[in-house]
This record gives structure tokens, C-alpha cells and sequence, in this order.
């Protein structure tokens, strides 16, 4: 049998296993991080795995693991879901958190030593060591933390620092077990092959798992809950995209240039740190954090990595891997009543609405953060006939720039249901003018040939003086599109997929479109 680990746990699998026969259901364009086993002796003596109640850290030992620590860490026996009394977090301040007590040997020197920032610590309350505690520098400092001579340093911090700022009383470290160096990707890949052979001591890590700022062990903190709405967003499919791979950073792109604003404190960016850009070219842009490095006011930190940080520290420009974070985000807007209503009882969340005749479509909701929603478990909702909601589809195959500016401009880029006004109706065409950015440029985009069908829905691009109006004609017509303009000044964009719709509905009304796909 070869003995590997799938995401932490200890698995046996029989000789020439397949990685496709382990993760069969994973999906082929993710990458997984495959981190082949070093020194032995090395990674046996000098790294250990701490698992908490707030997520990974990993420690690299100055020497041998003390006696005491030896008694506690694991041999990979899962964990039974109750924490040793020594475990548990006894305090935490700004300059460093301890767990404990528990009974040591050493005798305390009685001086007070210089810690930096992730140094790991074993001393005791007043000066006995049978009160000893495992303490996490949390930042520089001096002190007499009761420690043996030369400060009781056995180890230092190498992944995971920022959990260290989400610790809380009752917080509790859940198992501790040796590990090979995740960093070291001398002995790493990513790959999306399943055909690659899994060997003995082989460590296969299929995601990363975050927590979003603010949300832990049932406490809510809406400090930054808009920027936290953000990245639920982001990945409420649950894809991270790797646009680029820097030295202390991965970043995903795809929500760039959205508008977000700096919440909260200032926080340094550690490994496992997760932030939005708040200005600049990547505004709106989502990033993790492989190394430390000091905070910036450009930065909001929305969350921390608790598992899988050697996926982002190994991925490569163009890779996409699976990602999710907890809490899942909570937006009904664009559901039918109904469904808002299932979704709002599957998470405990009382739903009032302004009216519940018919078959209606949520339009908006109060609060409308995720976190501001679970904070005060209840949510309000407005709702108009389903009559009045159009459905659209979008060709981004033919005309993905100019979809991308549609969806930006209805707002249908970052919810399931957007808006646009409509400003005229004449005979077959219905116009409408949505608020277009200064600066955004309408090139031309897959401008018709021939005749027009009927139904189409167009951008005017910026051939035109009427550039960004918005149109739909419902019949087929050979001389203009659906903006009323020539066809070289007419980007087509999809098609309407309810056109009976149009006709009730009002000039100088907003109209409310979902998308749907085929």
C-alpha cells in the first residue's frame, strides 16, 4: 500500500494509483498542488502542522521538538473533536497570545529577552514552570515571558502568521503533527493531468479553504462588510484565477476595476492574508498573500487562508484552482420570491417582503451585505411581477468585450438581476440608455452582415454619437440594427428572450433583465 495525504488527512491507496482515481470528481480545468516528500529526518524533526479553531500554521523548530510537545502532536490519527485542556487559548494581547498550562522542567531565568514577530515561545506565569505556555509572538517586543535562558525560543512561525490575528478567547489548537516543508517547491507542481502516478509520503492539496474577515465562531463583525460582500462575490463559483503570480503574492483579476472602498484597521499583509485593491488600475482585483510584507491603505483585508496555502504559493499565471470561503454569500436578488424564501430558511434567516401576490422577483434586499444579513438574521426584500423582469442572453463568444461593458453598465456583473431605463419606444424598437463610464470605449464588436433577425440585442459602439444607447428591434430588418443606427455602428450583444414583454412596458420606467444561458 502507499501511504499520501488528500488535503491533511492520512490516506492508504493501493501501489500505482492514479491521482484520477483519488479525486475523481474534481473538476479537469482546477489545478491541485502534488508536494512530494523531502528529508525524511529533516522535515520529521524540524516542522510541525498547529491546527486551531482559527486555522493552519506551521512552525519550523530551532532544534528538537521539546518532551512536552512531543506528547501532543499527532501521528495522524484524525481529530476526535475535543481539545486538551492544555490547548486552549489562555490570552492573547497585541504583542503575543499563549496556550496553556501545562507542566514543564526548565528553570526560568528571570530576564526579560527581545521576540520578534513570529517567534514561538515556551515559558510560564509566574516564574512556575509547572504553569508553562506555548506563546506566538504576535509582533516585536520586549519581555519576560518566564522563560528559560536565552528566551525560550524553539521555533519560528514559516506559514500561516496571519491567523494569529484572528485568535479569540476559546479559541483552541485542535492537533499538532510533523510535516514536510509545504514552501518547498523544489519537490512541488500544480498540475490538472490526473494521470500522474501517486508515490509513498506524496501530499495532494486540492483547494484552499477561507474565512472571511469578521466572521468566526458564530461572532459577526460588519467592519468590512462591504469589502467582505466583494469577495464572496468573487467566488461564489468557487474558481480562483491566478492572473498573476508574484514573489509574495497571487492575483485574481476578474473583478477588477469594480468599485471598492477601504474598510477597517490597518492590517499587515501575512502569509495567508487575503485583500482587495482599493485603488489603482487593479482596483477591485483579489489577493493571497504566500510571504509577509507591511500593510498598505490600498489594501482591505477580507479574510485568511485556513487551508491550502501551498496551492497559492505553487500556482502559476493562467492556473485556476478551486477556492471557497465561509461564510457562502447570502444575495437573493434576481430569485423568484419562492426560492428567497427557501434559500432565507436553509440559512436560518428570517424574510419579510413588501408583497407576496403572484409570482414576483426579488429586485433588492435590506441589508444588503451578507455579513450585515447573518449579523442581525433577518432580511428585507422588494419585489415587482415577474411580468416586468426580461430575460436576455449574452453571445460572449462573439462580443466579449462589449458583453462585459452591458453587464457593467446593468449592474448584472455583480448581481442576477440588473437595470437600465428606457427611454423611447418606436414601432419595432425599444431603446434604452444606461449611465456609461467616462472613458470606456465601445470598439467595434461583431457588427451584422446582411439582415439583422429579429429580437437581437445591441450596443451602439463609438462609430456613432449615440455610443452605449442600448436597443432591441423585434423584427428582422436589413438596413439598421437594433439601436436604429447602420450596421457598422452596431455591435450586437445577445438576444431578448421574452420580446412579448416590451410592449407593456413604460418610457422613462427602469427595466428591470435577468441573464440566461443556454
Amino acid at each position: 500500500m502507499t501511504e499520501i495525504r488528500l488535503d491533511g488527512e492520512r490516506l492508504e491507496v493501493p501501489e500505482g494509483t492514479l491521482l484520477g482515481d483519488l479525486i475523481p470528481g474534481h473538476p479537469t480545468e482546477c489545478s491541485v498542488a502534488v508536494i512530494r516528500p523531502a528529508d525524511t529526518t529533516s522535515a520529521a524533526t524540524r516542522n510541525i502542522r498547529v491546527t486551531t479553531t482559527a486555522g493552519e500554521i506551521v512552525i519550523e523548530m530551532n532544534d528538537d521538538i521539546p518532551s512536552i510537545l512531543q506528547k501532543i502532536i499527532s501521528a495522524g490519527a484524525p481529530d476526535t473533536g475535543t481539545h486538551p485542556e492544555i490547548m486552549i487559548l489562555k490570552w492573547a494581547d497585541r504583542q503575543a497570545a499563549s496556550f496553556g498550562p501545562f507542566p514543564t522542567n526548565y528553570i526560568p531565568e528571570r530576564s526579560p529577552h527581545r521576540y520578534d514577530r513570529g517567534d514561538v515561545i515556551l515559558g510560564c506565569g509566574g516564574y512556575d514552570p509547572g504553569q508553562s505556555y506555548l506563546l506566538f509572538s504576535k509582533a516585536p517586543h520586549i519581555a519576560d515571558h518566564g522563560a528559560a535562558g536565552g528566551g525560550g525560543i524553539i521555533g519560528r512561525i514559516v506559514s500561516g502568521m496571519s491567523v494569529l490575528e484572528e485568535w479569540k478567547p476559546k479559541d483552541a489548537i485542535t492537533s499538532m503533527e510533523r510535516i514536510v516543508q509545504s514552501a518547498d517547491t523544489s519537490n512541488a507542481f500544480t498540475t490538472t493531468a490526473r494521470d500522474v502516478v501517486l508515490e509513498d509520503g506524496m501530499s495532494i492539496i486540492t483547494c484552499v479553504r477561507a474565512r472571511a474577515a469578521g466572521y468566526r465562531n458564530g461572532e459577526i463583525d460588519t467592519t468590512r462588510a462591504q469589502s467582505v460582500e466583494h469577495l464572496l462575490l468573487t467566488y461564489r463559483t468557487g474558481r480562483y484565477h491566478v492572473s498573476l503570480d508574484a514573489s509574495t503574492h497571487v492575483r485574481d483579476d476578474r473583478m477588477r476595476e469594480s468599485e471598492v472602498f477601504y474598510e477597517g484597521e490597518p492590517h499587515s499583509r501575512f502569509e495567508g492574508t487575503i485583500t482587495t485593491r482599493v485603488s489603482g488600475r487593479n482596483r477591485g482585483s483579489v489577493f493571497i498573500y504566500t510571504d509577509d510584507i507591511a500593510g498598505s491603505p490600498n489594501h482591505t483585508a477580507v479574510g485568511s487562508v485556513e487551508h491550502g496555502i501551498e496551492l497559492a504559493h505553487i500556482a502559476g499565471h493562467g492556473e485556476t484552482f478551486l477556492f471557497t470561503v465561509e461564510p457562502g454569500q447570502f444575495d437573493i436578488r434576481g430569485m423568484a420570491l419562492s426560492d428567497a424564501k427557501a434559500v432565507a430558511e436553509n440559512r436560518g434567516i428570517t424574510l419579510n417582503t413588501d408583497d407576496e401576490t403572484g409570482e414576483r422577483i426579488v429586485i433588492s434586499q435590506a441589508p444588503e451585505t451578507t455579513l450585515e444579513v447573518l449579523a442581525g438574521n433577518e432580511v428585507s426584500v422588494t419585489t415587482i411581477p415577474a411580468t416586468q423582469v426580461i430575460s436576455v442572453e449574452l453571445f460572449d463568444d462573439k462580443a466579449p468585450l462589449s458583453c462585459y461593458i452591458f453587464r457593467s453598465v446593468t449592474g448584472l456583473r455583480w448581481h442576477e438581476i440588473g437595470e437600465m431605463p428606457l427611454i423611447m419606444h418606436f414601432e419595432d424598437v425599444s431603446l434604452f440608455q444606461p449611465r456609461i463610464k467616462k472613458g470606456t470605449n465601445i470598439n467595434k464588436e461583431n457588427t451584422p452582415e446582411g439582415s439583422v433577425p429579429a429580437n437581437m440585442l445591441a450596443i451602439t459602439n463609438d462609430s456613432r454619437k449615440s455610443a452605449g444607447l442600448i436597443g432591441c428591434r423585434t423584427t428582422e430588418n436589413s438596413e439598421f440594427g437594433p439601436t436604429s443606427e447602420p450596421f457598422e455602428g452596431t455591435n450586437i450583444i445577445g438576444r431578448v428572450c421574452e420580446p412579448e414583454k416590451l410592449p407593456a412596458l413604460k418610457e422613462g420606467s427602469i427595466v428591470y433583465i435577468r441573464e440566461v444561458t443556454r
